[in-house]
């Protein structure tokens, strides 16, 4: 077997998916070194993650690809729920996100294109996937981990350098895990992917000419013993259909004729298709990883969590993940924090899918159980008072909060080790993403330069330099915010990730003896 010289770099991410490709871009962007391999030789050409949430979108946004994704997406303005065929109600859930971000619209794109425009962005910025590699074995000495991969044959119609069973060595200071449920990084470092598998089997097509559907909305419908979820993907009858499979449905060997699928959806919900340009079935799980670090070693993504599509929260937790991943360790390798900076990755993230696995698996049980309370809230509860309650619960909720659930807007991490008290935790904005000022006073553009900064809103112009300049910080002056939440006596320390790290006093700053920076500030830079 022949073996290639070792390669090094700062970061290995094995990977190449949207978590993996997210991962690199931003490591790219922030002048880390990195290689980036994975085991296919290509992106995906089938994909079951569809939608990108407004944070998602926002973190594009960062890396100059927003308009790339914009050009591309299926747009949705609502979602719309419906029994059997019939129209219960819609939410307006593009109403609901205006003011809260730039990206209101729930954005469709399949993950394969995410996937390619990721690639090529990391192609633009000099850096390309090596295609092709498996890994297969960690070998951790000191300050480095050296990863050892071989070489796949590539299949019909593809290429790669190098033969068939070659291994390859890359020695890195560390290494993403972005591999997919079936993670080798994860499984190499003994992390154990604790939860359950589903029992039941989905089925998902790329149907052509779909007649039957609400155009331009995420169709959620309903019958007593079935769902049926559709979602636009830009062009007129162009949508992507997924459903409940029953064991009576599996022909000889566990497979699922397509026909009986069409059948069965014109029949419960006169919803059909003229053609399908792939169709398949999958199994779903519910898992998290008993940790996201292992020494020099981390998982994102589904490496690190996997639960059901409700929502369509998975592809975009796992680009969340990347990003304040990738953002942390360009904080380590190239701002000299020190290493425990990166523990704040398994401290914010893990409790993020936790909380999402936990909340996906029971309302996905909810709309899959057999049983006769499900069935008859199913039929009957559904149709009787869906109307209403698509009318009543937003307002009980808040549109914005629902839209922040659902877009990821509204996660908090904890800056500090002390417990936020109650105040706090109501009315400040130390820990949650910072807060979109809206289109006439855009702040988010203050944040495509991913470094730490310092932001004033109608704070004295002279004090935000002068703190900034001591820190060998970006500042940026803005206009008072209207909603008042960003407040004017403050002055706020904003990640690269886009989150406030912490908040000072103006008068505080005022009387400080010259030299000196907020407290709260140093705190979160050394660490």
């Amino acid at each position: 077997m022949a073996e290639s010289e070792t390669l090094r770099t700062d970061v290995l991410v094995v990977g190449a998916g949207p978590s993996g490709l997210m991962a690199a871009n931003v490591l790219a962007k922030l002048g880390v070194d990195a290689i980036i391999a994975d085991g296919k030789h290509g992106p995906t050409r089938e994909s079951r993650a569809l939608v990108v949430q407004a944070r998602s979108m926002e973190l594009y946004d960062q890396l100059g690809l927003a308009e790339r994704v914009v050009a591309q997406r299926g747009e949705a303005i609502g979602a719309v729920l419906a029994f059997r065929h019939r129209v219960l109600g819609r939410v307006p859930l593009r109403e609901f996100g205006r003011g809260t971000t730039p990206f209101p619209e729930i954005t469709v794109l399949e993950q394969s294109r995410n996937e390619r425009i990721l690639v090529d962005a990391l192609a633009e910025r000099g850096r390309d996937v090596l295609w092709g590699l498996r890994l297969v074995a960690l070998e951790r000495t000191g300050a480095c981990v050296t990863a050892v991969f071989e070489r796949n044959e590539p299949g019909e119609g593809q290429h790669a350098a190098g033969g068939p069973g070659e291994t390859v060595r890359v020695e890195a200071r560390y290494v993403i895990g972005a591999d997919g449920a079936h993670s080798a990084v994860r499984e190499l470092s003994g992390i154990r992917f604790e939860g359950a598998t589903n029992e039941h089997t989905f089925f998902v097509a790329d149907a052509i000419g779909a007649t039957g559907l609400v155009e331009g909305h995420v169709n959620i419908r309903m019958a007593p013993d079935d769902i049926l979820l559709s979602f636009p993907m830009g062009e007129a009858g162009h949508a992507r259909i997924i459903g409940l499979v029953r064991d009576a449905d599996l022909g000889d060997g566990g497979t699922l004729p397509e026909g009986l699928v069409r059948s069965r959806i014109a029949r419960g919900f006169t919803v059909g298709y003229r053609s399908s340009t792939w169709f398949a079935t999958y199994r779903l799980h519910h898992r998290v990883a008993e940790r996201f670090r292992e020494g020099r070693c981390f998982v994102v993504g589904d490496a690190a969590h996997i639960h059901s599509p409700v929502g369509g929260q998975g592809m975009n937790t796992g680009l969340q993940d990347a990003h304040n991943l990738a953002c942390a360790l360009a904080d380590v390798l190239v701002g000299r924090m020190p290493d425990r900076r990166l523990d704040r990755y398994e401290a914010e993230r893990r409790p993020v899918a936790r909380k999402l696995v936990t909340t996906t698996d029971r309302l996905f049980g909810f709309v899959t159980s057999e049983s006769g309370l499900s069935h008859f809230i199913r039929g009957r509860a559904v149709p009787a008072m869906g109307p209403a309650a698509v009318r009543v619960l937003p307002r009980l909720i808040g549109g914005r909060k629902l839209f922040g659930f659902l877009s990821q807007t509204r996660i908090r991490y904890r800056m500090s080790p002390e417990p936020p008290s109650r105040s706090q935790v109501r009315d400040d904005v130390v820990g949650k993403r910072l807060r979109y000022t809206g289109d006439d006073a855009p702040n988010f553009a203050a944040l495509r330069s991913m470094r730490w900064q310092v932001h004033g809103y109608g704070a004295p112009d002279d004090l935000v330099t002068r703190v900034a300049d001591r820190l060998g910080l970006e500042h940026h002056v803005l206009p008072p915010a209207s909603d008042g939440r960003l407040r004017s006596d403050r002055l706020y320390l904003v990640r690269p990730d886009g989150f406030v790290a912490a908040e000072a006093s103006v008068a505080a700053g005022r009387r400080a003896p010259a030299g000196t920076v907020p407290a709260s500030f140093r705190e979160q830079l050394d660490g």
